[in-house]
């Protein structure tokens, strides 16, 4: 893989998390998320009843789009996705994962147990996307 694509994914939070609707169509979200280079790992904040997560649910292939801010660089990952389990407890394993999520995309929250209740309360989970093929245009 193009390691100079797969460099974007690092510097920068905001992206586009692209699933497959029922009738084939692609469904686009502006997702927040955190990328792992040694994994080839995207993760994702989402709730259980979204579209996305309804959809990774019924087909397990996704896309992610993330480009420069001055849209010449641009890269697309293609894999397919896990999601963990809805947040049950504040203390558990799905919790703690996006308490991880969250400190890699925004650093230390002021209240952790407020964000772990809400995290179960928001029935979260983790979308994982390892990274199987990427294109794209890398910077100049």
């Amino acid at each position: 893989m193009d390691e100079e694509l797969l460099a974007l994914l690092s510097e920068y939070r905001l992206g586009v998390l692209v699933t497959l609707k029922r009738d084939g169509r692609p469904q686009l979200s502006n997702v927040n998320y955190t990328y792992d280079s040694a994994r080839r790992l995207i993760r994702v904040s989402v709730t259980a009843d979204r579209a996305k997560t309804r959809n990774l649910l019924r087909d397990a292939r996704a896309s992610f789009y993330v480009t420069s801010q001055d849209g010449w660089a641009w890269t697309v990952a293609e894999g397919t996705a896990e999601l963990t389990a809805v947040a049950a407890e504040p203390g558990d394993d799905a919790v703690e994962e996006l308490v991880d999520v969250y400190r890699a995309v925004q650093g230390e929250h002021p209240d952790w147990d407020e964000y772990r209740a809400a995290m179960v309360a928001d029935r979260r989970q983790v979308v994982r996307l390892r990274v199987e093929h990427a294109y794209g245009q890398p910077r100049r």
